[in-house]
């Protein structure tokens, strides 16, 4: 996954990424939070780490693929910032010591479909959090994924990308299927494709914060995006913020 796509990402994405630090911000402080070390889980090109170097944070970037990584890299060689990337797995992550906080933004988890490999996530989480540090992740809905991608089809075009995008919910095992088409106009105006397949589960708050728990860690909160108030059974993306005690 993200192999070919990876060279294209950044212009596919609209996020507003300092929207989503200011929100990380927001948390730690409404939690008495001041994290100097902070770990980016599937980090991709860097997007969310990058401008959280930019405000002082010690930042680790972590993600499966090569390709991402050497995008987020070059990225942060332009900036002139310090920054640590791993390729791994995040399932099987191995750092160096202990964070204080760890972020995962854009439906990162959501990618992984198999539950065990979830509560592995989680369970490294806790043993990789400093006592009384926060993870901070968002994680698409069920409903988005059912109602709003699930059984349609998305046809875009930005810049000298053109792609076809369609989604299929599996009822049975809450997973839907993205097959993306792209062709990418080259210098000569000619066109290369390449295709994307992807999957995404979706997870009912309840089953994360069983997860959650089993873990060792403390569910200390899960919001509407960007707010603190509880979130509703038609909302696209929620936040979870989670927590290990201090001893």
């Amino acid at each position: 996954m993200y192999s070919d796509f990876a060279e294209v990402y950044d212009k596919l994405q609209d996020a507003d990424y300092n929207k989503f630090v200011d929100y990380y911000e927001q948390i730690f402080a409404r939690l008495g939070k001041k994290p100097k070390l902070v770990l980016d889980l599937a980090c991709g090109t860097g997007n969310i780490t990058i401008p959280m170097a930019k405000r002082g944070y010690d930042m680790i970037g972590l993600d499966l693929s090569c390709e991402m990584l050497n995008i987020a890299r070059n990225k942060t060689a332009a900036e002139s910032l310090d920054i640590l990337f791993l390729n791994q797995d995040m399932c099987e992550m191995e750092l160096y010591g202990t964070v204080d906080a760890i972020v995962c933004a854009l439906d990162g988890l959501n990618y992984i479909t198999d539950e065990d490999d979830l509560r592995q996530i989680f369970k490294l989480a806790a043993n990789y959090l400093n006592p009384g540090g926060v993870m901070i992740f968002d994680m698409n809905t069920e409903y988005k994924l059912r109602e709003i991608l699930g059984g349609n089809t998305y046809v875009c075009e930005e810049e000298d990308i053109y792609y076809v995008w369609q989604s299929e919910f599996c009822e049975d095992s809450k997973i839907c299927d993205f097959e993306l088409n792209f062709f990418c106009q080259k210098p000569d105006r000619t066109y290369t494709r390449f295709d994307e397949f992807q999957q995404e589960r979706a997870y009912s708050p309840d089953q994360i914060s069983a997860m959650v728990t089993e873990s060792g860690l403390d569910v200390t909160g899960i919001y509407k995006p960007f707010e603190f108030a509880t979130y509703s059974d038609n909302d696209e993306r929620i936040f979870f913020v989670i927590s290990r005690k201090m001893c």
